[in-house]
């Protein structure tokens, strides 16, 4: 090491060495810069930046060893072989070219590396050959340890330099690379000129084609004017380089907050893409960018992606973990890097798809069973009956019904009753086959199909495995509470040539699995079609009864038992039909109450019976039968109170008559409507008492004003010990709640002797008197020609009361 500092102490112009090393500095740095832009380049362009980055970093060697030749003095006449010099740049060129392309590779191992130090070997060659080039009046004589020294050292801080140069595109490594780049050329070149020794020979002729040091220095300052150009291009492309590095990061800003995906592309490959994008698309946190379009998008074809519009296309994105996710592209032609490219907005669709699916379930599906709805029956009812047209095998309907669901309901709740429709299209769902299908029409209805039957008499197997599955209650399901069903089947081609005509003989045969018991299926017959048809008349004729003025209101006296007065009267309901005559109570209300009439008819009863008890001169009460629709429709009284300030009834005038059963249903909404009736002033009377479930924690719960001992009691009192022990039970449990008894249905003087005989409070029943226009009794209602004693009967008066209403 002391011979090189000598060297360059003594025998350089120290100037010059500082040149030196400044014009390898700039061309190292240079080079270093260029050689990024080869990164960054495509195919073309790649090769031209590379070739561009060799030349400097060659031309930067060759000035380097050049201008120290000029700082160096080594006292004897000296000049510079043409040919060797200009090979000398050339190899410089070259090797570093070599080198250069290498690192640049990435299928190379370790190609940084290797390309560094195929630099440094460029960089000794380079050397020794412009060393071979030197003429002077003398021989050099060489260090050989010196010169594997230069060697060592070239190719160590060369093989370094490009890895450092190449870490990272900044300002700080690519100085460090330039650095160590400008070690490696200096550290080789003064070492290798420490080497060499000069022996003067004035034998030695300098040749006359050698170049003069003076043209040699033309030489290098011109090849350092092209360092200094190639510095200047290289600092203009990184400026431009920051100024689209800057609009690109804004953009990319922009682009990472959209919540769309976005992806710039050429023809077949992503160039740039957004947070949201790579999140949707690279579950594996991979980039997409660099990667095919096809990859993510196989089945969009180039000519769907080309052009400009707004038309949304809906297509399949091939996720990196192999799943497929919905997305919508909207495509843009833009200018990108000064080329043509497409911007693909992707629109994440999943949650539409997801909504768009429930949506279709809902529309076809019952959300509480999940099982197929009316819609979805007929239209799978609808292509069974194109495929069984003309075929050799039966379709098969089948109707269901839930015996007494509505008393699950009204007993345990909608939420058990929610429960057992769940439990019922299991089980059903459950026993079907495949291609057979159950669907829920509304309420507790369910319809099943069964294609394919072999014959008619194959229907009912399918009926006995439903019951079969049905028998068995739902571990979920409350104790006591049971499933049944009323089965209608109908068979095409056998009992109808249409869907229509099926249906609705599949609907005969559940009425008349209903009206044989329930609990059991029916096969339709050509007589069932007429009994619905009667019954669907019926439903529609008691529907426009009050319209067409059919209905009527007939009155019974109720009398008080030991003084014999008249104190009111209860409206009894009849209906004279047109064809069919007078049809009895026990006969039209339940039917009423199945089709949903009994609400209108029960508010005409209320509103029709006050109004009359209103026009009367005496104030005596009314008594108006309510039935458990009424009670549990919500609005009964809103209902009293405006029928009362209508007919100006005084409220404490009116008695509504109540059965247990309308309790039971929903105690709790039964006693707030009773609560709210009794704040009007309207009185409560427990109706038919003795023949409902519990009526001890009735009377004691519900705000009762009267009992009304049903006439089932009262007629056997004078036949049956226990039926007058009953009596005499409920005569003391009244007396004990101060509530007073009226007996309903007396008609035998061995009643009536029994009631006084018991202190019963009040009679109803023919032997007072029967239902009749209110007209009949109008010496009651008006008083007129009547006495407070003549409006009281006497046992004899009484028996003829009987006698003449027999």
């Amino acid at each position: 090491m002391l011979k090189v500092y000598t060297c360059i102490a003594t025998q350089h112009d120290l100037r010059l060495v500082a040149l030196a090393a400044l014009i390898c500095a700039l061309a190292s740095f240079t080079a270093v810069n260029l050689l990024h832009h080869v990164g960054r380049s495509e195919s073309e362009m790649r090769r031209i930046w590379l070739a561009v980055a060799a030349v400097a970093t060659g031309f930067g060697i060759w000035a380097t060893h050049f201008i120290a030749m000029l700082a160096f003095q080594p006292a004897v006449p000296s000049g510079y072989n043409i040919a060797l010099t200009i090979m000398s740049l050339l190899a410089a060129i070259a090797l570093t070219g070599t080198g250069l392309t290498i690192s640049t590779s990435p299928r190379v191992p370790h190609g940084r590396w290797i390309g560094g130090a195929i630099v440094g070997g460029g960089i000794a060659v380079m050397h020794y050959t412009g060393m071979a080039a030197f003429e002077i009046a003398g021989r050099v004589v060489w260090d050989v340890p010196l010169v594997a020294a230069s060697i060592i050292l070239g190719g160590l801080f060369g093989a370094a330099a490009l890895p450092v140069a190449l870490h990272a595109n900044t300002v700080k490594w690519k100085a460090l690379g330039a650095l160590v780049l400008t070690v490696a050329i200096c550290s080789h070149h003064f070492t290798a000129m420490g080497a060499a020794a000069i022996m003067p020979d004035p034998r030695i002729v300098i040749s006359a084609t050698a170049l003069p040091a003076d043209w040699m220095a033309a030489g290098v300052a011109l090849v350092s004017i092209v360092i200094i150009l190639l510095a200047i291009i290289g600092l203009a492309l990184d400026v431009r380089d920051l100024r689209r590095a800057g609009e690109a990061a804004r953009m990319q800003e922009l682009a990472d907050a959209a919540v769309e995906g976005l992806i710039v592309c050429n023809e077949t490959e992503i160039v740039a893409a957004n947070r949201s994008f790579a999140a949707l698309a690279c579950v594996d946190g991979s980039q997409p960018a660099g990667r095919p379009l096809a990859s993510f998008f196989p089945t969009v074809s180039q000519g769907e992606l080309s052009g400009t519009t707004q038309t949304p296309l809906e297509v399949g994105l091939c996720a990196t973990d192999g799943s497929t996710v919905p997305v919508e592209l909207i495509r843009h032609s833009i200018l990108y890097a000064g080329k043509q490219h497409q911007v693909l907005a992707v629109r994440d669709i999943r949650g539409r798809k997801r909504a768009e699916e429930e949506i279709h379930f809902l529309a076809h599906h019952d959300p509480l069973t999940k099982l197929p709805n009316r819609t979805s029956f007929n239209e799978k009812l609808e292509a069974e009956f194109t495929t069984h047209r003309g075929a050799e095998r039966c379709l098969a309907v089948l109707f269901l019904d839930l015996d007494r669901f509505k008393e699950i309901n009204d007993l345990f709740g909608h939420l058990v009753g929610d429960a057992v429709l769940q439990c019922v299209a299991e089980k059903i769902r459950g026993v079907l086959k495949p291609g057979q299908m159950v669907a829920r029409l509304g309420g507790d209805e369910f319809a099943v199909i069964v294609p394919g039957l072999p014959s008619a008499g194959y229907a009912t197997r399918t009926a006995e495995a439903i019951l079969d599955a049905l028998n068995d209650t739902g571990a979920n399901l409350p104790a006591g509470v049971t499933i049944g069903t009323s089965i209608g089947i109908a068979v095409f081609p056998n009992d109808a040539p249409d869907r229509e005509t099926l249906l609705s003989h599949a609907d005969a045969a559940l009425y008349e699995a209903k009206m044989q018991g329930r609990g059991l299926y029916c096969v339709f017959e050509p007589s069932m079609g007429e009994h619905l048809r009667d019954r669907r008349q019926f439903e529609h004729d008691i529907r426009h009864a009050i319209s067409r003025k059919e209905l009527r209101l007939v009155y019974q006296p109720q009398a008080e038992l030991l003084s014999n007065k008249v104190f009111g009267f209860e409206a009894l309901l009849r209906w004279d039909h047109p064809e069919r005559g007078a049809v009895p109570p026990a006969v039209f209300i339940p039917i009423a109450e199945e089709c949903g009439a009994i609400l209108k008819i029960g508010e005409w009863v209320l509103r029709t019976a006050c109004a009359e008890a209103a026009s009367w001169q005496q104030p005596l009460a009314i008594s108006v039968n309510v039935s458990a629709m009424q009670l549990h429709g919500g609005n009964l009284p809103e209902l009293v109170g405006a029928v009362l300030k209508e007919t100006g009834l005084d409220p404490f005038r009116l008695e509504l008559e109540i059965t247990e059963t309308c309790l039971i249903k929903d105690i709790g909404r039964a006693l707030s409507a009773l609560r709210q009736l009794k704040s009007l002033g309207v009185q409560i009377a427990m109706d038919d008492f003795g023949t409902g479930y519990s009526s001890l924690s009735n009377l004691r719960a519900f705000p009762f004003d009267k009992i009304k001992v049903d006439q089932s009691l009262v007629r056997a009192v004078d036949t049956s010990d226990e039926a007058a022990a009953v009596m005499r039970a409920v005569f003391g449990l009244a007396r004990g709640l101060k509530l007073p008894v009226l007996a309903e249905g007396v008609e035998t003087d061995a009643e009536l002797t029994f009631l006084r005989q018991e202190a019963c409070d009040a009679i109803q029943g023919y032997l007072l008197g029967r239902p009749c226009p209110i007209s009949d009794f109008a010496q009651h209602t008006s008083g007129k020609g009547l006495t407070p004693a003549s409006r009281r009967l006497s046992n004899h008066e009484l028996r003829v009361v009987k006698n003449s209403a027999a």
